[in-house]
């Protein structure tokens, strides 16, 4: 495992969102929309954004009356985002900050009563990484709270394409993707009941992913 190569990846998510303004355009994902309804469902009122990128989903979320603290370890992700919540007047429902996943999540036990992310745990993040970090958003979340997030998986079109890094995880065109099971969804899942996994498409490629919804146990 090149873990230098591993850690580029921050330098070349800021380049891009740095040159490209709307670089998943503007419109909520798929995930969103569906979490939002799930949200709802439980009387959600407040989450974490994990992997927020430019805002699209948080915006939504906010719009939506959730209270998000987002997260992404792009500067200039998290600088567009705050501009654009202070442009919609969107400012307190939203608070984005610098964050790098691998690290403890600044936030004390039991705060939030959802966590999401849209394609976070695909990113150049080693199974131990990503083990540690599901641990962190079980602390974080209260008694019952849900874990939704998507993932690529290895039914993807990419899957076993460009340089592969060692683990599931495959370097193509510069970007860093960690692809999934749902033997791997499973061990992710100590702590928490899983509701679903589901499958679903996005984009022209496309791009298969899982969508996965996770409770916390106690």
């Amino acid at each position: 495992m090149d873990r230098k190569k591993l850690d580029q990846q921050s330098q070349h998510w800021e380049i891009n969102f740095s040159n490209k303004p709307e670089m998943f355009g503007i419109s909520p994902s798929e995930a969103a929309i569906k979490a939002v309804k799930e949200f709802k469902k439980k009387g959600i009122t407040n989450l974490i954004e994990l992997g927020a990128g430019q805002g699209r989903d948080t915006i939504f979320f906010a719009e939506k009356g959730f209270k998000v603290e987002a997260l992404d370890y792009s500067y200039s992700a998290v600088k567009t985002i705050n501009d654009k919540a202070k442009k919609l007047g969107l400012s307190k429902f939203i608070s984005a900050k610098h964050h790098d996943v691998r690290k403890p999540l600044p936030f004390k036990n039991e705060t939030f009563e959802s966590c999401f992310s849209h394609m976070l745990y695909c990113m150049a993040l080693t199974n131990n990484q990503l083990s540690t970090l599901s641990d962190e958003i079980l602390r974080v979340l209260k008694s019952k709270g849900l874990n939704f997030y998507t993932v690529r998986h290895t039914g993807d079109g990419d899957y076993n394409n460009g340089f592969h890094l060692g683990e599931d995880l495959y370097e193509s065109n510069g970007f860093i993707v960690h692809f999934f099971s749902k033997l791997k969804i499973k061990k992710l899942s100590k702590g928490f009941k899983i509701l679903h996994i589901n499958s679903f498409e996005e984009g022209n490629f496309p791009r298969k992913l899982y969508e996965v919804i996770l409770e916390k146990e106690n």
